[in-house]
Protein backbone atom coordinates (compact mmCIF):
# COMPACT_ATOMS: atom_id res chain seq x y z
CA UNK A 1 0.00 0.00 0.00
CA UNK A 2 1.22 3.21 -0.81
CA UNK A 3 1.97 6.51 1.48
CA UNK A 4 -1.33 8.09 0.33
CA UNK A 5 -3.55 5.21 0.48
CA UNK A 6 -2.11 4.68 4.37
CA UNK A 7 -3.12 8.49 4.82
CA UNK A 8 -6.71 8.06 3.67
CA UNK A 9 -7.00 4.59 5.70
CA UNK A 10 -6.13 6.13 8.68
CA UNK A 11 -8.30 9.37 8.16
CA UNK A 12 -11.22 7.17 7.31
CA UNK A 13 -10.49 5.42 10.72
CA UNK A 14 -10.51 7.98 12.40
CA UNK A 15 -13.62 9.73 11.21
CA UNK A 16 -15.33 6.20 12.30
CA UNK A 17 -13.93 6.12 15.53
CA UNK A 18 -15.53 9.50 16.06
CA UNK A 19 -19.16 7.55 14.87
CA UNK A 20 -21.48 6.06 17.13
CA UNK A 21 -21.61 2.36 17.04
CA UNK A 22 -23.89 -0.05 16.73
CA UNK A 23 -24.79 -1.12 20.55
CA UNK A 24 -22.85 1.55 22.19
CA UNK A 25 -25.28 4.30 21.89
CA UNK A 26 -27.15 5.37 24.68
CA UNK A 27 -30.00 3.12 25.49
CA UNK A 28 -33.58 4.10 26.77
CA UNK A 29 -33.95 3.04 30.83
CA UNK A 30 -34.83 0.03 31.60
CA UNK A 31 -33.16 -1.80 28.67
CA UNK A 32 -32.94 -5.28 30.60
CA UNK A 33 -34.91 -6.50 33.82
CA UNK A 34 -35.21 -5.19 37.19
CA UNK A 35 -34.35 -6.79 39.98
CA UNK A 36 -36.05 -5.61 43.67
CA UNK A 37 -34.72 -6.62 46.38
CA UNK A 38 -36.40 -7.37 49.78
CA UNK A 39 -35.10 -8.04 52.54
CA UNK A 40 -37.74 -10.38 54.24
CA UNK A 41 -39.51 -13.46 54.19
CA UNK A 42 -42.19 -14.18 51.24
CA UNK A 43 -45.51 -13.00 52.35
CA UNK A 44 -44.96 -10.21 54.69
CA UNK A 45 -46.25 -6.81 54.11
CA UNK A 46 -43.54 -5.21 52.12
CA UNK A 47 -43.33 -8.25 50.07
CA UNK A 48 -46.71 -8.28 49.28
CA UNK A 49 -46.54 -4.39 48.16
CA UNK A 50 -43.21 -5.07 46.23
CA UNK A 51 -44.80 -8.28 44.00
CA UNK A 52 -47.94 -6.24 43.58
CA UNK A 53 -45.74 -2.99 42.14
CA UNK A 54 -43.71 -5.36 39.92
CA UNK A 55 -46.07 -6.87 38.42
CA UNK A 56 -47.89 -3.00 37.50
CA UNK A 57 -44.67 -1.99 36.60
CA UNK A 58 -43.45 -5.16 34.42
CA UNK A 59 -46.25 -3.35 31.42
CA UNK A 60 -45.39 0.22 32.16
CA UNK A 61 -41.46 -0.76 31.89
CA UNK A 62 -41.53 -2.73 28.90
CA UNK A 63 -39.58 -5.37 31.00
CA UNK A 64 -39.79 -8.10 33.62
CA UNK A 65 -39.34 -6.31 37.15
CA UNK A 66 -38.16 -9.67 39.55
CA UNK A 67 -38.56 -9.96 42.79
CA UNK A 68 -35.80 -11.44 45.09
CA UNK A 69 -36.21 -12.09 49.05
CA UNK A 70 -32.88 -12.21 50.83
CA UNK A 71 -33.77 -12.22 54.30
CA UNK A 72 -31.77 -11.75 57.22
CA UNK A 73 -30.58 -9.63 59.83
CA UNK A 74 -32.84 -6.82 59.82
CA UNK A 75 -32.81 -6.45 56.30
CA UNK A 76 -29.22 -5.40 55.60
CA UNK A 77 -28.17 -8.18 53.96
CA UNK A 78 -30.27 -7.24 51.16
CA UNK A 79 -29.16 -3.42 52.03
CA UNK A 80 -25.36 -4.59 51.63
CA UNK A 81 -26.40 -6.18 48.58
CA UNK A 82 -27.47 -3.13 46.95
CA UNK A 83 -24.97 -1.06 48.13
CA UNK A 84 -22.14 -3.04 45.79
CA UNK A 85 -24.68 -2.98 42.79
CA UNK A 86 -23.85 -0.82 39.88
CA UNK A 87 -25.80 2.09 39.99
CA UNK A 88 -28.13 1.73 36.45
CA UNK A 89 -31.31 1.56 38.24
CA UNK A 90 -31.64 -2.59 37.00
CA UNK A 91 -31.19 -3.60 40.77
CA UNK A 92 -33.48 -1.85 43.80
CA UNK A 93 -34.48 -2.51 47.17
CA UNK A 94 -37.28 -2.53 48.99
CA UNK A 95 -36.84 0.78 51.90
CA UNK A 96 -38.14 0.54 54.91
CA UNK A 97 -36.49 1.78 58.61
CA UNK A 98 -35.11 -1.75 59.59
CA UNK A 99 -32.08 -1.44 57.80
CA UNK A 100 -31.48 1.86 56.91
CA UNK A 101 -32.45 4.35 59.88
CA UNK A 102 -32.48 1.80 62.88
CA UNK A 103 -30.00 -0.93 62.15
CA UNK A 104 -27.35 0.93 61.10
CA UNK A 105 -27.27 2.60 65.18
CA UNK A 106 -27.49 -0.07 66.92
CA UNK A 107 -24.56 -2.05 65.58
CA UNK A 108 -21.95 -2.24 62.61
CA UNK A 109 -23.03 -2.82 59.14
CA UNK A 110 -21.11 -3.25 55.89
CA UNK A 111 -22.31 -0.05 54.50
CA UNK A 112 -23.45 3.71 55.35
CA UNK A 113 -26.67 4.17 55.14
CA UNK A 114 -26.01 8.02 54.71
CA UNK A 115 -24.08 7.65 51.51
CA UNK A 116 -23.93 4.49 49.99
CA UNK A 117 -27.97 5.08 48.15
CA UNK A 118 -30.16 7.03 46.53
CA UNK A 119 -33.74 6.90 48.53
CA UNK A 120 -35.85 6.82 45.28
CA UNK A 121 -39.54 7.43 46.65
CA UNK A 122 -41.88 6.54 49.46
CA UNK A 123 -45.35 4.98 48.33
CA UNK A 124 -47.21 4.59 51.37
CA UNK A 125 -47.06 4.56 55.40
CA UNK A 126 -47.97 1.43 57.31
CA UNK A 127 -49.25 0.76 61.11
CA UNK A 128 -47.52 -1.34 62.63
CA UNK A 129 -49.29 -2.53 65.74
CA UNK A 130 -48.77 -5.04 68.97
CA UNK A 131 -51.18 -7.83 68.57
CA UNK A 132 -52.30 -11.33 70.23
CA UNK A 133 -54.12 -14.36 69.67
CA UNK A 134 -57.61 -13.31 70.66
CA UNK A 135 -57.75 -16.25 72.94
CA UNK A 136 -54.96 -14.82 74.80
CA UNK A 137 -55.12 -13.71 78.76
CA UNK A 138 -54.51 -9.76 76.96
CA UNK A 139 -57.35 -7.89 76.02
CA UNK A 140 -55.32 -4.42 76.35
CA UNK A 141 -52.34 -3.03 75.75
CA UNK A 142 -52.45 -1.81 79.68
CA UNK A 143 -52.53 -5.41 81.03
CA UNK A 144 -49.96 -6.34 78.76
CA UNK A 145 -47.82 -4.00 80.35
CA UNK A 146 -49.11 -5.23 84.05
CA UNK A 147 -48.34 -8.73 83.25
CA UNK A 148 -44.85 -7.45 82.04
CA UNK A 149 -44.17 -6.06 85.15
CA UNK A 150 -45.48 -8.86 87.83
CA UNK A 151 -43.38 -11.28 85.92
CA UNK A 152 -40.01 -9.94 84.66
CA UNK A 153 -38.89 -11.75 81.44
CA UNK A 154 -42.08 -13.40 81.56
CA UNK A 155 -43.92 -12.05 78.46
CA UNK A 156 -42.09 -13.22 74.92
CA UNK A 157 -43.15 -11.34 71.63
CA UNK A 158 -41.25 -11.28 68.25
CA UNK A 159 -41.55 -9.47 65.17
CA UNK A 160 -39.33 -8.74 61.57
CA UNK A 161 -36.02 -8.21 62.60
CA UNK A 162 -34.81 -5.52 65.22
CA UNK A 163 -36.18 -2.53 63.05
CA UNK A 164 -38.00 0.10 63.88
CA UNK A 165 -41.52 -1.77 65.42
CA UNK A 166 -38.74 -3.42 67.95
CA UNK A 167 -37.25 -0.16 68.57
CA UNK A 168 -40.79 1.69 69.50
CA UNK A 169 -41.43 -1.54 71.60
CA UNK A 170 -38.19 -1.47 73.57
CA UNK A 171 -38.13 1.87 74.22
CA UNK A 172 -41.48 1.89 75.67
CA UNK A 173 -40.38 -1.29 77.64
CA UNK A 174 -37.46 0.19 78.84
CA UNK A 175 -39.03 3.68 79.69
CA UNK A 176 -41.68 1.46 81.74
CA UNK A 177 -38.68 -0.46 83.59
CA UNK A 178 -40.01 -3.62 81.95
CA UNK A 179 -38.11 -6.44 81.17
CA UNK A 180 -39.25 -9.19 78.00
CA UNK A 181 -37.60 -11.36 75.62
CA UNK A 182 -37.97 -10.17 72.29
CA UNK A 183 -37.07 -12.97 69.25
CA UNK A 184 -36.66 -11.27 66.21
CA UNK A 185 -37.97 -13.40 63.10
CA UNK A 186 -36.81 -13.07 58.81
CA UNK A 187 -40.07 -11.56 58.43
CA UNK A 188 -43.75 -10.72 59.49
CA UNK A 189 -44.97 -13.97 58.49
CA UNK A 190 -42.79 -16.23 60.39
CA UNK A 191 -43.42 -14.45 63.46
CA UNK A 192 -47.16 -14.85 62.97
CA UNK A 193 -46.60 -18.42 62.75
CA UNK A 194 -44.78 -18.73 66.09
CA UNK A 195 -47.86 -16.46 67.47
CA UNK A 196 -49.99 -18.90 66.04
CA UNK A 197 -47.92 -22.40 67.46
CA UNK A 198 -47.86 -20.34 70.84
CA UNK A 199 -44.24 -20.00 71.09
CA UNK A 200 -44.37 -16.17 71.32
CA UNK A 201 -47.15 -14.32 73.37
CA UNK A 202 -47.31 -11.19 71.26
CA UNK A 203 -46.10 -9.69 67.51
CA UNK A 204 -45.38 -6.23 66.83
CA UNK A 205 -45.37 -5.81 63.07
CA UNK A 206 -47.67 -4.59 60.05
CA UNK A 207 -48.54 -8.46 59.16
CA UNK A 208 -51.70 -8.54 60.90
CA UNK A 209 -54.84 -7.37 58.46
CA UNK A 210 -55.47 -11.44 57.17
CA UNK A 211 -55.23 -12.54 60.71
CA UNK A 212 -57.85 -9.58 61.64
CA UNK A 213 -59.92 -10.16 59.15
CA UNK A 214 -60.27 -13.89 60.13
CA UNK A 215 -61.05 -13.09 63.70
CA UNK A 216 -57.83 -14.52 64.78
CA UNK A 217 -55.78 -11.75 66.68
CA UNK A 218 -56.90 -8.52 68.92
CA UNK A 219 -54.66 -5.15 68.78
CA UNK A 220 -53.69 -3.79 71.42
CA UNK A 221 -51.90 -0.56 70.62
CA UNK A 222 -50.15 1.44 67.64
CA UNK A 223 -46.53 2.24 67.23
CA UNK A 224 -47.27 5.51 65.91
CA UNK A 225 -47.16 9.13 66.74
CA UNK A 226 -51.11 9.34 66.37
CA UNK A 227 -53.94 6.65 65.89
CA UNK A 228 -54.60 5.97 62.39
CA UNK A 229 -57.94 6.04 60.43
CA UNK A 230 -59.50 2.63 61.23
CA UNK A 231 -57.75 2.35 64.37
CA UNK A 232 -59.01 4.90 66.44
CA UNK A 233 -60.31 2.19 68.76
CA UNK A 234 -56.78 1.24 70.28
CA UNK A 235 -54.13 3.84 71.30
CA UNK A 236 -50.91 4.75 70.02
CA UNK A 237 -47.20 5.47 71.51
CA UNK A 238 -47.16 8.80 70.75
CA UNK A 239 -50.41 9.80 72.95
CA UNK A 240 -48.99 7.08 75.89
CA UNK A 241 -45.68 9.64 75.74
CA UNK A 242 -43.13 6.65 74.95
CA UNK A 243 -39.88 7.60 73.64
CA UNK A 244 -40.44 6.55 70.24
CA UNK A 245 -43.51 6.97 67.97
CA UNK A 246 -42.74 5.84 64.37
CA UNK A 247 -44.50 5.73 61.43
CA UNK A 248 -43.51 3.38 59.45
CA UNK A 249 -42.74 4.07 55.77
CA UNK A 250 -42.11 2.07 52.58
CA UNK A 251 -40.50 2.84 49.83
CA UNK A 252 -37.52 2.03 47.09
CA UNK A 253 -33.90 2.59 47.21
CA UNK A 254 -31.13 2.54 44.77
CA UNK A 255 -27.16 2.09 44.77
CA UNK A 256 -25.91 5.82 45.42
CA UNK A 257 -25.54 7.90 42.14
CA UNK A 258 -28.68 6.76 40.23
CA UNK A 259 -29.11 8.99 37.47
CA UNK A 260 -31.95 11.44 37.46
CA UNK A 261 -33.30 9.17 34.05
CA UNK A 262 -34.05 6.61 36.49
CA UNK A 263 -35.77 8.61 39.19
CA UNK A 264 -37.84 10.16 36.93
CA UNK A 265 -38.56 6.82 35.41
CA UNK A 266 -39.66 4.98 38.53
CA UNK A 267 -41.81 7.96 40.04
CA UNK A 268 -43.96 8.45 37.21
CA UNK A 269 -44.44 4.53 37.00
CA UNK A 270 -44.98 5.10 40.73
CA UNK A 271 -47.59 7.70 40.25
CA UNK A 272 -49.37 5.88 37.86
CA UNK A 273 -49.85 2.49 39.99
CA UNK A 274 -50.98 4.74 42.58
CA UNK A 275 -53.89 6.12 40.84
CA UNK A 276 -54.91 2.86 39.66
CA UNK A 277 -58.36 1.37 41.77
CA UNK A 278 -56.35 -1.97 42.49
CA UNK A 279 -54.09 0.68 44.24
CA UNK A 280 -56.65 1.89 46.59
CA UNK A 281 -57.90 -2.13 47.23
CA UNK A 282 -54.43 -3.02 48.08
CA UNK A 283 -54.36 -0.35 50.56
CA UNK A 284 -57.27 -1.49 52.07
CA UNK A 285 -56.62 -4.90 51.92
CA UNK A 286 -53.37 -4.61 53.92
CA UNK A 287 -54.83 -1.04 56.16
CA UNK A 288 -52.16 0.91 54.95
CA UNK A 289 -52.34 4.59 53.98
CA UNK A 290 -51.10 5.47 50.21
CA UNK A 291 -48.12 8.77 51.10
CA UNK A 292 -45.93 9.52 47.90
CA UNK A 293 -42.87 10.70 48.29
CA UNK A 294 -40.74 12.17 45.68
CA UNK A 295 -36.54 11.48 45.80
CA UNK A 296 -35.62 14.84 47.55
CA UNK A 297 -38.33 14.65 50.11
CA UNK A 298 -37.63 10.66 50.67
CA UNK A 299 -33.92 11.22 51.18
CA UNK A 300 -34.53 13.83 53.42
CA UNK A 301 -37.62 11.72 55.66
CA UNK A 302 -34.72 8.87 55.42
CA UNK A 303 -32.03 11.04 56.75
CA UNK A 304 -33.80 12.54 59.69
CA UNK A 305 -35.30 9.49 60.80
CA UNK A 306 -31.71 7.71 60.85
CA UNK A 307 -30.49 11.19 62.93
CA UNK A 308 -33.01 10.93 65.19
CA UNK A 309 -33.20 7.35 65.98
CA UNK A 310 -29.60 7.50 66.34
CA UNK A 311 -29.63 10.08 69.30
CA UNK A 312 -32.62 7.76 71.03
CA UNK A 313 -30.68 4.61 70.62
CA UNK A 314 -27.44 6.29 72.31
CA UNK A 315 -30.28 7.67 74.95
CA UNK A 316 -31.34 4.12 76.26
CA UNK A 317 -27.76 2.70 75.41
CA UNK A 318 -29.57 -0.04 72.95
CA UNK A 319 -26.14 -0.01 70.91
CA UNK A 320 -25.19 -4.07 70.43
Amino acid sequence: MQRRDLILASSSAAALAGLPRPGRTQERYPSRPVTIIVGFTAGGTGDTVTRFIANAARERLGQPVLVENRPGAGGTLAAERLARSRPDGLTLALATSSPFTVEPNTRQVPFDATRDFTYLLQFLVTPHCAYVLTGSRFRSWDEVVAYARANPDGLRWGGPGRGGPFMAAEAAFRKLGISTIFVPYGGGAEAITALLGGQIDMVVSSDYPPLLDAGQVRLLAEIGPTRMPGMEAIPAFGELGYPLALQIFLGFVGPAGLPPEVIATWETVMQEIMATPAWSQLMARIRAVSAFLPQPAFQQRVLDNHRDIGVLVNQLGLRS
